[in-house]
């Protein structure tokens, strides 16, 4: 059963009221589908300073550091429960040879990162740091292979070299360069964007190509490898059509990318200097993601039924104009509580399709477009994203439980329609039910009543992530302008849950 939503209408530019009346009927009975933590994944790539300067200084760099990790970005990342992460790209993966990337440091060749600004990378952080790094975090690797540039035998070496337990050819190698076991890499995605950046591909030769290095892509040792095909951008259904037609059960995941970019007047806009039609418009785009997804899963759905194959929604998040000041081609934007919004709205709405959605992965994960860190030189700050991933990762391998809701709408610009309240709700295995909300409406608090007449709670604890403005972020000279605070607006009366929800607020609930 997905999410009922009955909404009433208004219009931006009627006088508004004091507040909205909302309503949520929960039924944990017919809680069935797990919610995959994988769904709450990561994006690395080498893209900017998301690896050199985020994620890596070198272990002689004068900031604190493990082995060359910086010590900041290692501890936030931790509190987040990430699951996976997915890396060296996006467009990089698609010029990226592994094997210049192993060994000592001084004998890696440099290269030019062609996609992103022409930076010279000096391939200091390869396959190594990044499953070490995996194994620091405690998150699973997903490595994307190069399929644009690169050969059948690169990528099934690269497998050997960081699955095969055995005496083989590359696992001596890898033992050669300090790694005795192997790493077990799970998730494996064969090229990245094979329609643009990833070789400007027709899906049904893709298609043939897929099937070509997944023949030589080997189970080494026991550890089934989870293959993952490059997928479409947003709306191109075809594409989607083909390869489930052609590839079938050869995979094992599709990969979608959905991005919410402003466009609407040839301009991304900014991340911090926007107008609050911008955000409204913005959460319409957010929130279009659904559409995009249910007519992709329909056709999955017409060819496998059973769903034995994973939606995977491995690049999605806000994509803006380039910070002023910053280096051109390396996508570093500020985050506000905009992109918070879109995060919560996002996830919330991820839960619904837990049965096909089987990985999500926000772009991306240090000083790039929807990141959860910024850095510069020794100093961090997190996001208010950082704190939405924070704040719901109690979904995290939780059950879905289906919801009624009763709001208000909105109708923005390009005529699109807006729910005035997102929410979802799970039951963690200890049985605590958690309960995510987001007030959309910038001006009127929301006035929720959630039915309590199919289960029984004792107490409720809530945390809030609300600001004085819906521009408003951290920077490195206020880096904790926005951050989750305790919510005490939720009141147990007489078998219902009265919960007053300030404008423009985010809400994550503890019931027990």
């Amino acid at each position: 059963m997905k999410s009922i939503l009955f909404c009433f209408l208004a219009i931006i530019t009627l006088p508004v009221f004091a507040q909205h009346e909302s309503a949520i009927r929960i039924y944990p009975e017919q809680g069935k589908q797990q919610i995959n933590k994988h769904i709450y994944g990561h994006f690395s790539e080498h893209l900017g300073t998301c690896i050199y300067g985020g994620l890596w200084v070198g272990p002689d760099s004068d900031i604190p550091n493990t082995n060359g990790y910086r010590n900041d970005v290692l501890e936030a990342l931790k509190k987040l429960q990430i699951p996976n992460l997915r890396w060296p790209g996006g467009c990089f993966a698609d010029e990226y040879h592994w094997m210049d990337g192993i060994g000592p440091y001084e004998s890696r060749p440099k290269m030019v990162n062609n996609n992103w600004g022409g930076t010279i990378e000096d391939n200091s952080f390869g396959t190594h740091e990044f499953l070490n790094l995996c194994e620091l975090v405690g998150c699973e690797p997903y490595i994307s292979a190069n399929v644009g540039s690169g050969t059948v035998e690169e990528m099934a070496k690269w497998v050997e070299y960081v699955n095969s337990d055995g005496d083989s050819p590359m696992a001596r190698l890898r033992r050669q360069n300090g790694r005795d076991k192997a790493w077990k890499v799970k998730f494996w995605g064969v090229g990245n964007e094979s329609w643009g950046c990833g070789g400007s591909m027709r899906p049904e030769y893709y298609a043939d190509l897929y099937r070509r290095y997944v023949t030589y892509c080997r189970n080494y040792d026991g550890n089934r490898l989870f293959k993952i095909a490059s997928g479409a951008s947003d709306y191109d259904y075809n594409w989607t059509e083909v390869l489930m037609k052609n590839v079938g059960r050869r995979m094992d995941g599709l990969s979608l990318h959905y991005y919410t970019v402003a466009g609407w007047n040839g301009s991304k806009g900014s991340a911090t200097d926007f107008s609050h039609e911008d955000y409204y418009w913005t959460m319409g785009k957010c929130l279009e993601i659904e559409n995009v997804m249910q007519k992709h899963i329909t056709i999955m759905d017409k060819y496998d039924p059973e769903k034995k194959i994973g939606l995977m929604l491995d690049e999605w998040g806000t994509w803006w104009d380039e910070e002023p000041g910053t280096i051109n081609g390396h996508l570093f934007q500020q985050n506000s509580m905009r992109d918070a919004f879109v995060a919560a709205l996002t996830l919330n709405l991820f839960h619904k399709y837990a049965d096909r959605l089987r990985m999500a992965n926000i772009a991306q994960i240090v000083n790039v477009l929807q990141s959860m860190i910024l850095t510069k030189g020794n100093q961090m700050v997190l996001t208010p994203t950082y704190h939405i991933f924070e704040m719901f990762k109690v979904h995290q391998d939780a059950t879905f439980l289906p919801i009624d809701m009763m709001c208000e709408k909105m109708l923005v610009r390009d005529n699109r329609e807006i729910p005035l309240l997102s929410a979802s709700a799970s039951r963690d295995a200890k049985g605590t039910i958690h309960v995510t909300l987001a007030n959309v409406d910038l001006q009127k608090e929301n006035n929720l009543t959630i039915d309590l007449n199919n289960f029984t709670i004792k107490s409720v604890n809530g945390r809030i992530l609300t600001s004085t403005s819906i521009n408003d972020h951290n920077t490195f000279e206020n880096p904790n302008k926005v951050e989750p605070g305790l919510f005490k607006e939720a009141k147990l009366e007489k078998g219902k849950l009265r919960v007053k929800l300030p404008a423009m607020s985010i809400v994550s609930l503890e019931l027990k």
